[in-house]
């Protein structure tokens, strides 16, 4: 008789370390993980994980459900959160829940799914942009103490067919700025700054997996609108502007290619 054990619970870290570059095979020098993952869990969804710095001496650190659903409404619990830190690693004395224990401490905001894309606009709001269940892809402005909703209300519906009530229907929960059905799959987030593309400056970038697409999106309107979409004919993991205002595009993938965008 063959036994299968349980996978083991896994969870994230953030370490920060110095990079040593004076030895002949560079390394990382005292390292010190600055924050976990809180719990462990078993299976391998819906990590999230993006880091950014913000310029204001803030880490900001997107933490998915990891496809466990409650956690993101339990303050006990870091999953399905927008984490703020300083960017040291040490707790933000200005974040909103404080008196609700250790783990709500990094809380900034809550009821998020899987925040795969997060970027600081012109006026350094934070953005990020969130898979949906089936439907109800997301791009959300971040504030501070908001809850976003996740798993009680969604403008999707679980997989199984089971449905999840709108937006609409709990006003007291944060609505998304926009949001897709069917979905598009971010995968990243961009605010495009440069000088080769004018018409896409201080837009919205977002890639896409499933639609194969870049997404542009202009936040500075009310409501917030989709401009166009462009079909890249791959799944899209990544986006990165250069100083000279190409952008790096990444495909997802065994066979993925790395691609410069430049204009005509």
């Amino acid at each position: 008789v063959l036994f299968k054990f349980p996978d083991p619970p896994l969870g994230s870290v953030v370490i920060r370390a110095n990079l040593n570059l004076d030895l002949a095979q560079p390394q990382l020098d005292n390292l010190k993980t600055i924050w976990k993952q809180v719990p462990k869990v078993r299976g391998q969804g819906h990590y999230a994980h993006r880091m950014l710095f913000d310029g204001a001496g803030k880490l900001w650190i997107s933490s998915g459900e990891r496809q466990k659903f409650d956690p993101a409404q339990d303050l006990t619990s870091n999953l399905g959160k927008m984490i703020r830190l300083n960017d040291d690693g040490s707790l933000a004395l200005d974040n909103p829940f404080q008196t609700q224990g250790d783990i709500a401490k990094q809380i900034w905001s809550l009821g998020h799914r899987n925040p795969l894309g997060m970027a600081l606009d012109l006026k350094k709001q934070l953005w990020v942009v969130e898979m949906g269940p089936k439907g109800g892809d997301e791009l959300n402005l971040i504030q501070k103490s908001k809850n976003y909703g996740y798993p009680i209300v969604s403008n999707g519906d679980h997989y199984s067919g089971v449905n999840i009530p709108d937006h609409a229907t709990r006003p007291e929960f944060e609505a998304p700025k926009l949001d897709w059905t069917p979905v598009i799959s971010p995968s990243s987030l961009i605010f495009y700054t440069g000088p080769m593309f004018p018409k896409w400056q201080n837009k919205a970038i977002i890639g896409g997996l499933s639609s194969e697409a870049l997404i542009i999106v202009d936040t500075t309107v009310q409501p917030v609108k989709e401009l166009q979409r462009i079909d890249m004919k791959e799944r899209i993991r990544g986006l990165q502007q250069a100083k000279d205002g190409s952008i790096w595009v990444i495909e997802d993938g065994k066979h993925a290619d790395l691609i410069q965008l430049l204009s005509h």
